[in-house]
């Protein structure tokens, strides 16, 4: 193997991540217990070495460019990746260990995952669990994620979708409102009922709602005057207080349905799901704590 760093070069680079990190070089040196000046130097030995500007500096901190972001994000995962497998080969990482990051849609959370890290934590008491609980898509090298649960795969050839479960739709609504409004009893019975709707925050789509009809699976767009965006547990919260009828994940609702304060409707036409997807970066090197989470998980979770 030809050699491309030395190690006044592989400091650089730490360093360089500091600053990144810290957003100025007195940061990075008191981090690294060096100089201020030390910093400064070993960063503008790299931006000479690879002919860019990595930081657009002002007196009072420093900047990452767009080619110092790119440049920081690789850098970043490739130093993560050699303290995993040093501590691996020292028989630190014989236990998994270290901080997890994981970020989560709401209801799947509050649901699924945050019940389970308890037994989690009891098994692997040396990995520490910092969950993000957004809807939103994240970026996994620029935020530091180890993982994410998606509704649905994000198309990125960096990204390997491994498959939790297809969750279960069911269409709900109040005793209270089909008193006041009957129970539809087919599909066009919709039509002349307060549909509640969800919207997606990122695209601004509402969510069809999907049905089986005569065992063909049909979506449709309900019309409504309620609509709840990023949360879905807002249009559960809505259809319980009588505001009309909602489409969820059975899960979020069984509760309700055993007491009786959401009762199920268009049972004919239900049976459809949607799948739930865990999604991480592919790395040749995974450390322990992120497998044996996806082992976790798979363990527990509903096939």
């Amino acid at each position: 193997m030809q050699r491309h760093f030395d190690d006044l070069q592989l400091g650089s680079i730490e360093l360089f991540c500091l600053a990144a990190e810290a957003g100025s070089f007195t940061g990075a040196a008191l981090a690294a217990a060096v100089t201020p000046a030390a910093v400064s130097r070993s960063v503008s030995r790299m931006e000479e070495r690879l002919g860019v500007r990595l930081f657009a500096r002002t007196t009072r901190s420093v900047k990452l460019t767009d080619s110092g972001r790119r440049y920081y994000e690789e850098c970043r995962q490739a130093l993560a990746q050699l303290v995993e497998a040093q501590r691996e080969v020292m028989g630190q990482q014989q236990q998994p260990s270290g901080t997890l990051r994981i970020s989560i849609p709401t209801t799947y959370a509050h649901h699924r995952i945050l019940p389970l890290l308890p037994a989690f934590r009891a098994r692997f008491p040396q990995v520490r669990v910092d969950v993000h609980i957004s809807n939103r898509n994240i970026d996994f090298v620029g935020e530091g994620y180890d993982l994410a649960i998606r509704v649905r795969a994000i198309p990125d050839s960096g990204l390997i979708a491994r498959h939790l479960e297809d969750a279960a739709l069911v269409m709900v609504a109040s005793p209270d409102y089909l008193h006041r409004a009957g129970t539809p009893q087919t599909l066009d019975d919709l039509a002349r009922h307060e549909c509640i709707q969800y919207e997606l925050p990122s695209s601004g789509r509402r969510i069809p709602w999907l049905f089986y009809d005569q065992e063909t699976p049909r979506e449709l767009l309900a019309e409504g005057n309620l609509c709840c965006s990023d949360d879905v547990l807002g249009g559960v919260t809505l259809a319980r207080h009588g505001a009309g009828l909602f489409q969820t994940y059975r899960f979020i609702v069984e509760q309700a349905l055993a007491d009786g304060s959401l009762l199920e409707v268009l049972k004919p036409y239900g049976g459809r799901s949607r799948p739930f997807t865990l999604l991480y970066p592919q790395n040749r090197h995974m450390p322990l704590r992120v497998r044996a989470f996806i082992d976790f998980l798979v363990e527990q979770l509903p096939r």
